[in-house]
């Protein structure tokens, strides 16, 4: 997915393990950038289930810590997840996707499918500042984290820059005050789109199965409840007035519950079967080429 560019400013840099660009009507100084990979890091020190100092490492053994100031705002939205896809999202997925080989190391070696513990709530405990595990268990927020995450690199910007502003990191993009057309990638041939997206203003996110994918088609989006790779829907794209609520529709829409979930959310929608058909929300405004 690729935002046209726009302007005066822009600033590339790899964070989170993707690629970010930044656009603005001015080109954003020194200090502006450093507050950007503050922000940045605080969250990655947080969430990352690939750093060993992060949080969410620290508590995967179980116990108690001082809980990040996201963990309200994105759990609530994993329960909405959950129940709107009967488990099929769930923030306790990080070992099931471990073992099939999306770990800290990145082995890409798969070790079969496993369920996520079913009865997360059970499990995950936030209350009086403090995020309890009940039992060992890998806290992921891959559905939502890294629209959050955008829409906190906005949130700050927008507090140092007048203009403009777009913030796009590698399929997950928030646009504030500037038209942008969005190419819809076509998941099986990274040349063509699908359609284009226009907006000024809110987010659209995107997910994909061969985007993270390896071995004998294992991708990064699993079904929690089996441990196995979806396999009806290739690609999603979701608009929203938010980078997170964005994000956490194109992760729904792989599942059954996902038009609903939208619906919900006041999010407009585009997904591809795996089978090349394209299905799209009631009022969708994407110009689609099917």
């Amino acid at each position: 997915m690729m935002a046209a560019a726009a302007g005066s400013g822009r600033w590339e840099f790899d964070a989170i393990g993707t690629v970010w660009c930044i656009e603005s009507e001015a080109p954003l100084g020194d200090a502006q950038r450093a507050a950007v990979m503050s922000v940045v890091d605080a969250f990655d020190r947080d969430w990352s289930r690939f750093r060993d100092d992060s949080t969410v490492s620290r508590l995967a053994a179980g116990g108690s810590v001082v809980a990040p100031p996201d963990a309200v705002d994105m759990l609530a939205l994993y329960g909405a997840l959950a129940d709107a896809t009967d488990g099929a999202v769930n923030p306790l997925v990080g070992d099931v996707l471990a073992r099939r080989g999306y770990d800290a190391s990145y082995s890409m070696r798969d070790g079969g499918a496993s369920a996520a513990v079913a009865q997360w709530r059970d499990v995950v405990e936030l209350s009086d500042d403090r995020l309890t595990l009940h039992r060992p268990a890998t806290v992921d927020v891959g559905a939502v984290g890294k629209g959050r995450l955008v829409d906190l690199v906005l949130a700050e910007l927008r507090q140092r820059t007048a203009g403009w502003l777009v913030v796009d990191a590698s399929g997950d993009l928030a646009v504030d005050g500037v038209r942008q057309r969005v190419a819809l990638e076509h998941p099986y041939d990274a040349s063509r789109a699908v359609g284009v997206w226009a907006l000024d203003a809110g987010a659209l996110c995107a997910s994909a199965t061969n985007r993270r994918a390896w071995g004998d088609g294992l991708h990064h989006v699993l079904d929690a409840r089996t441990g196995e790779p979806v396999r009806e829907y290739a690609a999603t794209w979701a608009v929203a007035a938010d980078a997170m609520t964005a994000d956490a529709v194109a992760t729904a829409l792989f599942f059954d519950g996902g038009p609903r979930f939208a619906e919900r959310s006041r999010a407009s929608w585009v997904r591809m079967r795996t089978d090349g058909a394209v299905e799209w929300s009631p009022h969708c405004e994407a110009e689609l080429f099917v």
